[in-house]
């Protein structure tokens, strides 16, 4: 059962978006709530079949959308996607890159090539869309009128990187980059074009290939409790969050990553039970009023 939305059905009433990686995942999911609040949607994607599969869901519930086939990794195809879109639905006011790419792997077994493509595809992919909409996206853009604000810029990254991750560094490197781009963006383009840019880091979401990637069915029982994964989320949850951010609502929110996990990436498995802890804390506090002033407890 799919859950209610707190937000106004058209709080993006009029607004068009363009979401890279939009037809699968968290994207496909972000694609279908902008376009229920609202706005028409276009997606990029490089296999043609889930675009276009994609569309034809979005257009069966009665939500205006076009798909077009391309890679964020190419210049050409960013800039050929952007202006079709454009072309199709007259401006563009948000932009969502949500394409990624993932795969576990220990960086002694992970080729060069294999770090700089996850790279090609979260951080220069990421970039390159930002630079390519940056026109229709600034204030007074084709498209927009002279009243009109900038447009938004969603970034979407990971929480990977704010410690560290077995065997992920190369996307735990891709996303510090994103949010590198995301607030060096949110300041200058803020200032100089009034484009907000903004990123979401999601934590372990349900029924995506992402989690399938990194907590695969194949993971025995023991190898699971070492994965602390307290908590699942759902797509829904970032597309809540992706809303918010991109509409009025957070109008006054710039250059931030929100984390969206629950309190995840806060979090280390339990070592000792809380009822361990109360008693081993009254043994502790004990010892140390019964120590004589002046004698280190490490001597008693």
């Amino acid at each position: 059962m799919e859950s209610s939305s707190p937000f106004r059905s058209d709080i993006l009433r009029g607004k068009v978006a363009l979401l890279t990686g939009g037809g699968s995942g968290i994207g496909f999911e972000i694609s279908t709530q902008f376009g229920k609040h609202g706005a028409s949607i276009a997606i990029m994607g490089r296999r043609s079949s889930v675009v276009q599969s994609a569309v034809s869901t979005l257009q069966s519930l009665g939500i205006p959308a076009v798909g077009f086939q391309g890679d964020v990794r190419k210049q050409e195809d960013a800039k050929r996607v952007v202006e079709s879109t454009v072309k199709h639905f007259g401006k563009l006011d948000i932009l969502v890159n949500a394409a990624a790419g993932n795969f576990l792997v220990s960086p002694e077994d992970l080729s060069p090539n294999g770090f700089r493509t996850v790279l090609d595809i979260d951080s220069v992919g990421t970039f390159t869309m930002c630079h390519e909409a940056l026109k229709y996206l600034k204030k007074g853009g084709p498209g927009r009128s002279p009243s009109s604000s900038g447009g938004t810029i969603l970034n979407i990254s990971a929480t990977l990187h704010y410690t560290a991750s077995w065997y992920q560094i190369h996307v735990a490197a891709a996303k510090a980059a994103v949010d590198a781009v995301t607030r060096n963006l949110a300041l200058e383009w803020g200032t100089d074009y009034d484009i907000r840019v903004n990123g979401i880091a999601p934590g372990p979401i349900g029924d995506t290939t992402g989690l399938s990637k990194l907590l695969p069915q194949e993971m025995d029982g023991s190898n699971r409790d070492h994965v602390p994964l307290y908590k699942v989320g759902e797509k829904w949850d970032i597309a809540m969050a992706a809303l918010y951010i991109s509409s009025d609502a957070g109008k006054y929110v710039n250059g931030t990553t929100m984390i969206v996990d629950g309190g995840l990436w806060l979090s280390h498995p339990r070592y000792l039970h809380k009822d361990a802890v109360k008693e081993l804390s009254r043994t502790v506090e004990k010892r140390s009023r019964d120590a004589p002033v002046g004698v280190p407890s490490s001597k008693l």
